[in-house]
């Protein structure tokens, strides 16, 4: 397998032609390097998450609360800070992934999040965190567009799923990661070195991806025979989709109102889960881990296990249409149980119980992101998945302050735990409603030659 994909786009576009009119039969065994594409997208996201979730770790900290002075309320619109920024974010970055490409791109976001994440150590307020929160918002932001934009980039339709399942994961291994580590660089060094080592790791991964990442088609490491199969999904046009072709279409729609509606359950974890374990089961900084590492663990099995699912079912010959709702309907019902959780008296059936509702979250979000590559082509795919953040932050915005009252007011999560477990229920019906079929969504800018 030593020949390698043509350094020219006539050479490119011959070869694809002729593959696509079977002129081509390749007897070689298609190689693997889309893959480690695959697995920079992994560390994103966990150093992405890293840095979401120091904030929440340290949070229930008595130390940490004296000194920054805030009550459940003032915590909820902090975070909202962060939601509204995501929002913002997400409203240009995935039209800027569009416009730049994942290289460039991917590299400013990952620069700005780092830098943001490290100036949380300045912070010494409410207000100081608000502003550090938003700006963290702002940069990782772009981190999901980029990544479901690259996969739509280096993969055919049946592994999407897979590969967004196996990046997606790299979320949990960072909320495995902090709450491992937080602690420990709190005690040993003060908290603001938490956020200064961690917010550092973003520096490390951009030196590899800069190093690795290209195109496809401009790529030297990749052979022929594995360009051929990622290209192997009909020709699409290149011309770029404005969002006025975008925000009429209901594919649109349902999958931002499936973001809508699930995103803010996640957030809900990241922000409330080490608050929950602390006021409910009596967990202090230094003995949260093993709970919080156990639920992220079992989340990540989650991630994989629901891409992997729904593209088996395709590659046994379900419609796309059947494979991703059914994947996504177990996920949905999975997740209703979470409504026992405030009332579990002992801490490990608590844990059980949104460990399973975490691993569905994950499951189901792996499969609604690769629904926007299922109905969209390539070069939109950045803007969908953008518009959809949006309506997740958006989402969030509305729930975070929600919560952070409720919890103020009446001291229960258990409202906040029923609706975690009939969101997802009620996204589906929407979403099928609204795409009965995942049919592909005509937005063409320019009719083929």
């Amino acid at each position: 397998m030593s020949n390698k994909v043509a350094g020219t786009k006539s050479a490119n576009d011959s070869f694809v032609a002729a593959v696509a009119a079977n002129e081509i039969t390749l007897s070689t065994r298609v190689g693997r390097f889309r893959w480690t594409i695959c697995a920079l997208l992994f560390f994103a996201a966990t150093i992405n998450y890293i840095d979401r979730q120091v904030l929440s770790i340290l949070a229930p900290d008595a130390t940490f609360q004296r000194t920054i002075g805030w009550n459940e309320a003032q915590y909820g619109y902090v975070n909202t800070a962060f939601q509204a920024a995501y929002a913002l974010g997400m409203l240009l970055v995935g039209r800027l992934m569009d416009r730049l490409g994942t290289r460039r791109g991917f590299s400013l976001a990952i620069i700005f999040w780092s830098v943001a994440a490290m100036s949380h150590a300045l912070a010494r307020s409410p207000i100081g965190f608000g502003v550090a929160r938003f700006a963290l918002g702002l940069g990782e932001s772009g981190n999901f567009p980029a990544a479901i934009k690259t996969v739509a980039e280096w993969f055919p339709k049946k592994e999407r799923a897979l590969a967004t399942g196996i990046f997606n994961s790299g979320t949990n291994i960072g909320a495995i990661f902090a709450p491992l580590s937080v602690p420990w660089i709190a005690a040993a060094y003060g908290w603001q070195w938490a956020f200064i080592m961690t917010g550092a790791l973003g520096f490390i991964w951009l030196v590899f991806w800069v190093a690795i990442y290209r195109r496809p088609h401009e790529h030297s490491r990749l052979s022929r025979s594995e360009f051929a199969h990622i290209q192997s999904d009909p020709p699409e046009l290149t011309a770029k989709i404005p969002w006025a072709r975008l925000l009429p279409h209901r594919q649109t729609w349902a999958f931002a109102v499936g973001k809508f509606l699930t995103d803010p359950i996640w957030w809900f974890y990241l922000f409330w889960l080490p608050k929950f374990l602390n006021k409910t089961h009596g967990l202090t900084l230094t003995k949260i881990g093993l709970p919080l590492v156990i639920i992220y663990v079992v989340a990540d099995a989650g991630s994989i296990g629901g891409g992997w699912f729904s593209s088996t079912l395709i590659k046994q010959g379900w419609s796309v249409n059947a494979a991703r709702k059914t994947a996504m309907l177990i996920c949905a019902l999975c997740v209703v149980p979470i409504v026992f959780a405030s009332r579990a008296s002992n801490l490990w059936v608590a844990v059980a119980l949104i460990s399973l509702a975490a691993a569905a979250h994950q499951g189901w979000s792996a499969n609604i992101f690769t629904m926007s590559s299922d109905m969209f082509p390539r070069r939109a795919v950045g803007s969908v998945v953008g518009i959809g953040g949006m309506a997740g932050a958006l989402g969030g915005m509305l729930f975070t302050p929600i919560a952070g009252n409720v919890l103020q007011w009446t001291g229960s999560y258990f409202p906040l735990f029923i609706a975690a477990g009939s969101a997802y229920v009620v996204a589906l019906v929407l979403i099928q409603i609204l795409s009965p079929h995942l049919a592909a969504a005509q937005v063409e800018a320019e009719q083929p030659a």
